[in-house]
């Protein structure tokens, strides 16, 4: 049975389709992503997951529960974590504040001490700043706190929109790594990505959305050898 299993989902905007009819599946332990142009609806599609978007058609299930029409929130306890295309840090809170507010819908906040020493072994930078306001930190930093503060909830699948977007190169590969080590500790990895090679290097499997649509998936190799992938997503003719 797949952790996460998208069966026929359909999301409008209005009377704008931004999902028609995708199905997808997530195994536990894997690294899954998702490639496309922008408007393909890959942020759609971590928004209907999470439950910020509700579906127009369809359904979501979790672990073998219809999580369907359940609230964003309950989602979180569920095990689903989100770090936002954004990043969405608050600006005016200190890195430990940002991280504490991942933690929100936990009951055991017994064992926060030991889910902070996690992220800032992942992320030892932060363990620097932990003082540090979100607002005044570089894009990659603030990717960091983004993901770390997912990372409180002790999600069982973290969802990853666009990790990489703005960053610096160094920070790009720092990030792509990290991912790849979360991933082996045993969180589940669902990942929206525009750096396509990135992305399909550290995937177990991948799917192409074009327009709403899934027109392709395989093995992250495979789609990274496939010659129509190559010339629309990795700029190789």
């Amino acid at each position: 049975m797949a952790l996460l299993e998208l069966s026929d989902v359909s999301v409008h905007y209005g009377r704008i389709g931004a999902l028609s009819g995708i199905s997808l599946t997530v195994e536990e332990g894997e690294i899954v992503t998702l490639i496309g142009a922008n408007g393909a609806g890959k942020t759609t599609t971590m928004r209907a997951i999470s439950g910020i978007r509700p579906l127009s058609g369809g359904k979501i299930t979790f672990d073998g529960e219809d999580i369907t029409k359940l609230r964003a929130d309950l989602r979180v306890v569920r095990g689903i974590s989100q770090a936002p295309e954004g990043r969405g840090v608050f600006p005016g809170m200190t890195v430990l504040e940002n991280l504490d507010m991942g933690a929100y819908a936990r009951k055991d906040r017994k064992n926060l001490a030991e889910d902070f020493e996690r992220v800032f072994t992942l992320f030892p930078r932060l363990g620097e700043r932990k003082s540090q306001v979100g607002g005044t930190m570089s894009g990659g930093e603030q990717q960091m706190v983004a993901i770390g503060r997912a990372l409180m909830a002790r999600p069982r699948l973290l969802l990853l929109d666009e990790p990489s977007m703005g960053l610096a190169p160094q920070f790009i590969q720092q990030i792509f790594r990290i991912i790849t080590e979360i991933n082996q500790q045993g969180t589940t990895v669902l990942l929206v990505e525009q750096n396509a090679q990135q992305a399909l290097s550290r995937a177990h499997r991948a799917y192409v959305l074009e327009t709403g649509s899934i027109s392709k998936t395989g093995t992250g190799p495979e789609l990274l050898a496939d010659p129509s992938v190559k010339e629309a997503y990795l700029g190789v003719a």
